[in-house]
């Protein structure tokens, strides 16, 4: 089981990578981070895909439908992973699921050329499983 440091060099070993960051989206927070940034500062990333992290959580648009008569809400995050396309690259946010209330994701910058969008969610899944925090 991999801690922060381990799970951010493990996503930096995937193709393409350029940057990799842990981030708490309620504070807006790195907690770990690797590689480089697309502005230059890990701490201006890691703000600025918390408000997109945010967004995504909290409004009703994306965290999903309200149950219907039966059926029971889903623990963890509504949403499981964001993608935004740029010109250059893709930013890939998987949120980790904890046994607490989690607000944490794991936000992936990879080179659009030589970037693996299928491999990366995949293994970020994985990462995201095995992560441990604390």
């Amino acid at each position: 089981m991999p801690g922060i440091d381990e799970c951010l060099l493990e996503a930096m070993g995937l193709p393409g990578a350029r940057g990799a960051w842990l981030v708490d989206w309620t504070s807006g927070l790195a907690l770990g981070t690797a590689g480089d940034s697309p502005v230059g500062d890990h701490e201006t990333t890691a703000a600025e895909s918390a408000e997109l992290a945010r967004a995504a959580a909290e409004y009703d648009s994306f965290a999903g439908a309200a149950p219907q008569d039966g059926e029971e809400l889903s623990k963890g995050p509504p949403v499981e992973d964001l993608i935004v396309t740029t010109r250059g690259g893709y930013h890939v946010l998987r949120f980790v699921e904890t046994a607490f209330d989690s607000s944490v994701f794991l936000h992936l910058w990879l080179d659009r050329d030589t970037g693996n969008l299928a491999l990366a969610r995949i293994r970020l899944r994985d990462l995201a499983e095995r992560l441990v925090l604390g």
